[in-house]
This record gives structure tokens, C-alpha cells and sequence, in this order.
């Protein structure tokens, strides 16, 4: 293991363990009431215990953190570096997901929890300049809302840097402590935030713990070996269809073969009867070749 490498907040480990840690509560709804601009009563961390028990190896979905505020709202949220240019997509099918599988047996549709997806990104995906982009369905020659069951946020942290005036400053605040790309905002947003105060503390406090240093390594690591595994398993797919399209293209170019062969002893049969002098009728007849066709054999004849 790297020894010298600092462990980011971005990365999904470390990010469930700052925000999804029992006791932690408060950092979660602080942060969640400046990305949705609402006043959170009460906050649950979904399965927040286990954040304790993660194995390096779980699926990337298990690292998602979820909770449930104001006993009527599902969030989830995921936190991602690299871009694998399907996030809407993806995003989309995971929080349809999860309205379609909210409801308990017996309960009626209208007791279904609404559903957000929050979506960090250190990457852009979309081409204006707002950096958190709302998602909800809508009418849409009216621009009306026709339902704000299901939401989407996309926060594109690269674009805080240039975007001065978006959003509300606790949020900025929060965003540039996440993205960690300027000492001088962070150290501000501390400075003037408690629970950002409490935030860094509880990171510094992750990223110094030797367990929890080697536990995202070995998920870091887990993450490369899949992904060289999923393109070994690629590469080896691709050969094997290389090796079955030849050996296809070989049985076709041998029934061409012969077809071409076969026709070309039928025209040099056919050349032979002509020099015979044998008659168009009879060599029409034997053959069955055209008029037209026995007409070109013997202009190409004639070029011979």
C-alpha cells in the first residue's frame, strides 16, 4: 500500500464513513438541507451501522449512503470520480428502482415514499454552467409539475470554480469541502461552519486510522482488479468471436470457391462447344445458360 497517498472524501469508502456514521446525523441533514433547501425534522441513516462492516469487495451500489428524512422521503446518494458517461442513465434506473420497490405489502400508492437521488460528480455531464442541476417530471409544454415523487440532483463540483454566484453559501461551502481543491475556501467554510468544522475532523480523524486507510486500499484495489478482470473477459470475448468470424468466413469462402469454380468450368465448357461450332440451341439446351450470357462469352471470346 501507498503509505503517502492521503485517502480524498470523494472516494465512496471514505465519504460513507464521514456522513453515514452513527452519531454523525447531524453532519448528513446539514448538508442535505443546503443541497435541497428544505428544513429536515428528523433523519435516519438507512443501515447506517453497517457503514462499519463494508468489505472492500462489496458491490458498488452497497456503498451508496442512504436515508430517510421527515419519515416521508427516501434519499440516496453516490459520490463519483471517474466518468463513465451514463450517469443520467444510471441514475435514473437506480432511483426508479427504489420508488418502485418502497412500498410494503398492502400499502396503497399514494404511501409511497417520495425519492431523490443525489449525485456528487468530480466530473462534468452537462453542457450549461449551473453546477447543481433539479430534476423533476414535469408537463412539458406547460411547464408544469406533474409529480415531484421521483427527483434528480446532479452536483458538478468542477464548476464551482468558475460558477461565483450559484447556490446559497452554505452550500458552496459544503461543495468545496467535498472537491478539496482550494485550502483557502475550505479553510473559511470551517472556520464559519461548525458542522464542516466537525466534518474535517471527523476525516482527518479517518484518513489517519490505519484500518480504515488499508480497508480503502483494498476496496480501491478490489475496484481495479474488477475493472482489469471485466476487460480481460472482453479482450478474451473479442478473440473468441475473432476465431469463430474466421473460421465462418472460412466455410463461406469455400462455398464461393466452388460456386466460382463451378462456373468457371461451365464457361470454359461452354467456350469449347462454341469453338465446336456446335448450335447456339443445342449449347442452350445442355447448359442452360442464356441467350444473353452466351451472347457476352462469345464477345469476350472474340477479345481473347
Amino acid at each position: 500500500m501507498n503509505k503517502e497517498k492521503t485517502r480524498e472524501l470523494t472516494e465512496d469508502y471514505i465519504f460513507k464513513r464521514v456522513f453515514g456514521k452513527k452519531g454523525n446525523e447531524d453532519l448528513l441533514k446539514d448538508l442535505l438541507e443546503s443541497i435541497l433547501e428544505i428544513k429536515i425534522q428528523k433523519i435516519e441513516v438507512i443501515v447506517g451501522p453497517e457503514v462499519e462492516k463494508i468489505k472492500p469487495e462489496d458491490k458498488l451500489g452497497v456503498i451508496d449512503l442512504k436515508a430517510t428524512i421527515n419519515e416521508n422521503t427516501t434519499i440516496d446518494i453516490e459520490i463519483q470520480v471517474k466518468d463513465n458517461h451514463n450517469m443520467v442513465e444510471r441514475s435514473t434506473f437506480y432511483i426508479a428502482g427504489l420508488y418502485h420497490t418502497g412500498l410494503k405489502s398492502g400499502e396503497v400508492y399514494e404511501e409511497n415514499n417520495k425519492v431523490i437521488g443525489i449525485n456528487i460528480l468530480m466530473f462534468n455531464i452537462f453542457e450549461w454552467e449551473k453546477f447543481h442541476s433539479k430534476g423533476i417530471l414535469k408537463e412539458d409544454e406547460l411547464n408544469k409539475i406533474m409529480t415531484d415523487k421521483i427527483e434528480l440532483h446532479f452536483l458538478e463540483l468542477p464548476k464551482i470554480i468558475n460558477n461565483k454566484k450559484e447556490g446559497s453559501k452554505r452550500l458552496r461551502q459544503w461543495l468545496e469541502f467535498i472537491y478539496n481543491k482550494r485550502k483557502e475556501e475550505i479553510a473559511l467554510a470551517v472556520k464559519e461552519n461548525a458542522k464542516i468544522a466537525k466534518a474535517k475532523e471527523e476525516y482527518e480523524c479517518l484518513t489517519g486510522d490505519e484500518t480504515v486507510q488499508r480497508l480503502a486500499f483494498l476496496r480501491e484495489k478490489w475496484e481495479r482488479d474488477h475493472k482489469s478482470e471485466l476487460l480481460w473477459e472482453k479482450r478474451e470475448a473479442q478473440k473468441e468471436g475473432r476465431e469463430i468470424g474466421e473460421k465462418i468466413g472460412k466455410k463461406i469462402g469455400e462455398k464461393i470457391g466452388k460456386k466460382i469454380g463451378k462456373e468457371l468450368e461451365r464457361k470454359n465448357i461452354i467456350k469449347e462447344m462454341i469453338k465446336k461450332q456446335i448450335t447456339d440451341e443445342l449449347i442452350i439446351g445442355i447448359t442452360k445458360i442464356t441467350e444473353e450470357e452466351l451472347a457476352k462469352i462469345k464477345e469476350e471470346m472474340k477479345e481473347e
